[in-house]
C-alpha cells in the first residue's frame, strides 16, 4: 500500500482541476436546450462552449421509426460569434439536400440552430447522417466561421424478427446415426443493429411429432445445430416433424418459426449369415478359372440396399493372391475367381476362409440407443482340391543370348535349348523350330542342339540390331500335349564382308558445260559397321581409258569426295571408273555416269530433243487406233453374230454359181414332185435357188455342164449336204424356216437319167452315206 501511496496524489490535483475548469464555463455559458423529447442526450452528451472554439461539436441520437408529430425539433446549435453579429444558420448535406433522403432535416428559421426531423427514419435503411453546418453574417453574406461537421445517429428500435431461409426443411438421417452428433443446422438473420439485444437470435424446439419417451431431438439455443439425442429407429418412426422457434432478445422480443421434416432411412439392423459353414470343390491346375464357387448369404434387411448388400473378402489363405471374390449385384452371392493359376506340384489343397459384412456398417437400435457391434462377421471355409493336370514343358532359361560372328557356315554350333517336363522327369520332350525367318538354323527334336544350316549375314533383313532371333517349341508327351515356348536371341557380330558402294543420288550425275570448275559431290556407303566401314578412300581408276585426262577427286570428306572436271568437256553422257574403300582396305570397282548438258537457264540441264517430244503425240495415235479397231471388231463380231441368228447355211462354194439337178429317168407327177420335195430335201433346192438368185447368178433346171470335174462337183455335194443336214436343226426352231413348193409355169423337160452323172464311185468320201442318215 505505501508504494502506491506517492503516485495517488498528482492524479487527484490534475481531477481537481479539470472539473473546476468545466464548472467555471458551465457558469460562463448557457447549454443547449434540445426537446427532451426527440434527442436523448444525457449528462455527457451535452454541448459545453469552451473558450478556445466557437462551434459546440455533439453527436445527435435520433430513435428510428419514431412516430411524430414531426416536424420535430431533434436539438440546437450555436456559435459564440452570435454576440457580437447578427447571424444566419445554413444546413446542408445528406437528409437535407443530398442523397439518399433528402429533405429528412431541416433548420426552423436562420437566426436559431434549432433542427428538425420531418418524417420517421429506417436504421436498417441509413443508420446515421452527416451533416455540415455555416454561419454567414446576415449583412454581407460573408461566411462568419469554419462549417462544423457533425453526426446524426439513428438509435436502433427492434423493429425486426429473426428471419429463417425457408419456411419447411427436409432433411435426411440414416438409423445408424450416432446420438449427440449433428444432424442439421438452423440459421436465422435478424436485420436490427449488429452486436445488440435487438439482433441477437435464440433457438429453441417448440414441438417434436411423435413426441416419444427416450430420445428424440434437441437444438442448440445458440448456434442452432440440431442433434440426435437418442436413437431414430427406422422401425418405430420413418419420418419427424419438428417446430423450431428463433426469438431475439430486444425488448419486446420477436420471433419467427420453421419446420423441420426428418426422414429415417433405414439402418443395418441385421448381419448377413452364410446358408452353410464348409464348402468343398476341385479346381484343375494350369488354369485362370472364374466363378469357381458361389457362397449364398442370408439377410432380414431390405433388398437391394447397402444394409443388405454383400461384402466378401478372404480373410485367410490367400497370401499368395490366387483367388479373388466379387458379389453378384443381382443375387448378392459371393463369387470366387481363380485369377492366378494353380500348381499342383507346389500345392495340391488349399484352405480359405471368406467372411461376409454388409456395405453399412451394423447398426442395430434398442432401446432407442446405439448398440456397438459385440461379434465379428459371419465367415465360411472353403476347402479346394488341385488336381493334376499335363503342364507343359518349361525351358532353363526360357531366353538366351548366343554371340557369333557374321558368315558362319553350315553345320555351326549355336547353343541348346533346354526344356524340362515339371509333371515327370522321365517325360519325352521333342522340340521343334517354329521361327528361322531366314531358315539359317536346324534344331534336333531330340537334344534341342541348334547349328546353322546356311550362312549367316548381319546385314540380312531379319537381323534387327545385330540380332537374330530363333523360337523353338518343347512338346511333351503327355494327354494332351503341351506345348512350351524357348528364345535364342543370335548376336551376330560383324566382320568386314561388304565393300563401300555409291550412294544411289551419287550414281547418276548432271553438270552444266557451262559450270567450270565446279565440283560434283560423290557420297558412298558401306552396310558393314565400324571399323569395318568410313573414312573411305576414293581413286580414280586410270586402267579404264583416259578418265584422268578428263577427271580427278577433290577433297575427301570421309563418306564423299569431290570430283572435278580438268578441262571444260562437250555436252554427252561420261563414264568416270572409281575404286571406293572401307578403313580396312577393302574395295571394289564402281562407276559414277556424268551427264555434261548445256544450261540455258544457268544451272538446270535443258532437257534433250529426242523423240521424247514426240511420245505423247505418237502414244496419242496408237491409243486412238487401238479403239478404232477395238470398235470395228466388236462390229463385225456383232454382224457375224446376227447373220448366224438369222441367216440359213450357204450350199454354195465360191466359184459355183448354178444350180445342180437330180432327176430321176421318168418325168415326176407333181404330187411326187411334191412329197420328194417335202419328205427329203425340201429346204435344198429352194434355199440354193434363193441364194443363187441373190448372187446374181443364172439357175437352171434343165441340163447344166458342169464347170468342174464330177469329183470335185461330188465332194462339194457330199459337203453341201452335210452343212445341210447340220443347219436343220436350227431352222427346225425358226418358224420362219418352213419349206415351200415352187414349181415352174409350162411343161417339164425331159429329165437326163442319173448315168450320165460320169464319176467314179471310188472318188467320194467313204462316209458320205453316213451323213446322210436314214430315209424318212
Amino acid at each position: 500500500m505505501s508504494s502506491r501511496g506517492p503516485p495517488s496524489l498528482p492524479l487527484l490535483l490534475a481531477l481537481l482541476l479539470l472539473l473546476l475548469q468545466e464548472a467555471n464555463e458551465q457558469a460562463v455559458t448557457p447549454p443547449l436546450r434540445p426537446d427532451a423529447s426527440a434527442v436523448r442526450l444525457g449528462d455527457s452528451h451535452r454541448p459545453l462552449r469552451r473558450s478556445k472554439r466557437r462551434w459546440v461539436v455533439t453527436t445527435l441520437e435520433l430513435e428510428e421509426e419514431d412516430p411524430g408529430p414531426f416536424p420535430k425539433c431533434v436539438g440546437e446549435l450555436f456559435n459564440n460569434m452570435s454576440d457580437n453579429t447578427s447571424l444566419i444558420y445554413l444546413i446542408s448535406g445528406p437528409g437535407v439536400d443530398e442523397y439518399p433522403e433528402i429533405g429528412l432535416f431541416s433548420i426552423e428559421d436562420h437566426q436559431n440552430g434549432k433542427i428538425y426531423v420531418h418524417r420517421p427514419v429506417d436504421r436498417e435503411t441509413t443508420p446515421s447522417f452527416t451533416v455540415r453546418f455555416d454561419v454567414v453574417n446576415r449583412l454581407t453574406g460573408e461566411i462568419m466561421d469554419n462549417s462544423l461537421i457533425f453526426n446524426i445517429r439513428i438509435v436502433d428500435v427492434n423493429d425486426h424478427a429473426p428471419q429463417f431461409a425457408a419456411k419447411e426443411f427436409n432433411v435426411s438421417v440414416r438409423a445408424s446415426h450416432e446420438a449427440g452428433q449433428p444432424i442439421f443446422q438452423m440459421s436465422a438473420v435478424d436485420l436490427d443493429q449488429e452486436n445488440t439485444p435487438n439482433s441477437r437470435v435464440l433457438y429453441s424446439l417448440v414441438s417434436q411429432t411423435p413426441s416419444l419417451k427416450e430420445g428424440g431431438f434437441k437444438i442448440d439455443r445458440d448456434s442452432g445445430e440440431i442433434r440426435l439425442s437418442g436413437c431414430s429407429a427406422y422401425e418405430t418412426a420413418p419420418r419427424f416433424t419438428l417446430l423450431i422457434r428463433a426469438r431475439d432478445c430486444g425488448d419486446p422480443p420477436l420471433s419467427a418459426t420453421a419446420t423441420v421434416y426428418v426422414h429415417v432411412l433405414e439402418g443395418n439392423h441385421h448381419r448377413p449369415t452364410f446358408t452353410q459353414d464348409n464348402y468343398q470343390l476341385q479346381v484343375p491346375e494350369g488354369r485362370v478359372r472364374p466363378d469357381v464357387l458361389r457362397l449364398s448369404v442370408r439377410d432380414s434387411d431390405s433388398a437391394f440396399t447397402s444394409a443388405w448388400r454383400a461384402k466378401f473378402n478372404i480373410s485367410d489363405g490367400n497370401q499368395e493372391g490366387h483367388f479373388d471374390i466379387l458379389t453378384d449385384p443381382e443375387t448378392n452371392e459371393g463369387i470366387l475367381n481363380v485369377i492366378k493359376a494353380l500348381d499342383y506340384e507346389a500345392r495340391p489343397a488349399w484352405s480359405l476362409v471368406i467372411a461376409v459384412d454388409n456395405e453399412e456398417p451394423l447398426s442395430p437400435c434398442a432401446g432407442h440407443a446405439l448398440q456397438k457391434p459385440g461379434r465379428a462377421a459371419a465367415s465360411a471355409t472353403v476347402s479346394l482340391q488341385v488336381t493334376d493336370a499335363n503342364d507343359p514343358p518349361v525351358f532353363h532359361p526360357a531366353s538366351f543370348v548366343v554371340t557369333e560372328a557374321e558368315g558362319a557356315r553350315p553345320g555351326t554350333p549355336l547353343g541348346r535349348f533346354n526344356a524340362t517336363d515339371p509333371d515327370r522327369s522321365g517325360g519325352q520332350i521333342r522340340y521343334k523350330l517354329v521361327h528361322d525367318p531366314a531358315s539359317w538354323v536346324a534344331v534336333d527334336e531330340r537334344s534341342g542342339a541348334v547349328v546353322t544350316r546356311q550362312q549367316t549375314d548381319r546385314e540380312s533383313p531379319h537381323v534387327n540390331n545385330s540380332f537374330y532371333v530363333i523360337i523353338a517349341h518343347a512338346v511333351d508327351d503327355g494327354h494332351p500335349p503341351q506345348t512350351g515356348t524357348g528364345t535364342l536371341m543370335l548376336f551376330l557380330s560383324d566382320i568386314n564382308d561388304n565393300a563401300p558402294t555409291l550412294h544411289p543420288r551419287s550414281q547418276y550425275l548432271e553438270v552444266c558445260e557451262s559450270s567450270g570448275p565446279e565440283p560434283l559431290l560423290i557420297e558412298a556407303e558401306d552396310r558393314d559397321l565400324e571399323p569395318y566401314s568410313d573414312p573411305f578412300t576414293f581413286e580414280l581408276d586410270t586402267t579404264q581409258g583416259d578418265a584422268g585426262d578428263m577427271w580427278k577427286l577433290g577433297e575427301n570428306r570421309g563418306r564423299s569426295a569431290e570430283l572435278l572436271m580438268l578441262r571444260s568437256l562437250p555436252p554427252g553422257d561420261y563414264s568416270v571408273p572409281l575404286v571406293i574403300g572401307d578403313r580396312q582396305g577393302l574395295s571394289q570397282k564402281q562407276r559414277v555416269h556424268v551427264r555434261v548438258c548445256s544450261c540455258p537457264g544457268g544451272s538446270t540441264c535443258a532437257a534433250e530433243p529426242s523423240a521424247a517430244g514426240l511420245e505423247l503425240p505418237v502414244l496419242l495415235f496408237a491409243v486412238f487406233t487401238a479403239l478404232a479397231a477395238a470398235l470395228l471388231f466388236l462390229l463385225y463380231c456383232a454382224c457375224v453374230s446376227a447373220a448366224k441368228r438369222h441367216r440359213r447355211p450357204d450350199l454354195r462354194e465360191e466359184g459355183q454359181q448354178t444350180l445342180i439337178r437330180y432327176n430321176d429317168e421318168s418325168r415326176a407327177d407333181e404330187a411326187q414332185i411334191g412329197s420328194e420335195v417335202r419328205d427329203q430335201m425340201p429346204a435344198l433346192q429352194i434355199d440354193t435357188a434363193e441364194e443363187g438368185a441373190k448372187l446374181g447368178a443364172k439357175v437352171s433346171w434343165g441340163t447344166m455342164v458342169p464347170r468342174r470335174a464330177p469329183e470335185v462337183r461330188a465332194g462339194g455335194m457330199a459337203e453341201a449336204l452335210h452343212q445341210k443336214l447340220c443347219g436343220l436343226d436350227v431352222l427346225a426352231d425358226d418358224p420362219g424356216s418352213l419349206p415351200h413348193i415352187y414349181t415352174e409355169e409350162g411343161a417339164w423337160d425331159q429329165a437326163e437319167t442319173l448315168s450320165s452323172l460320169s464319176f467314179s464311185e471310188h472318188s467320194l468320201p467313204s462316209d458320205l452315206m453316213l451323213w446322210l442318215g436314214a430315209k424318212a
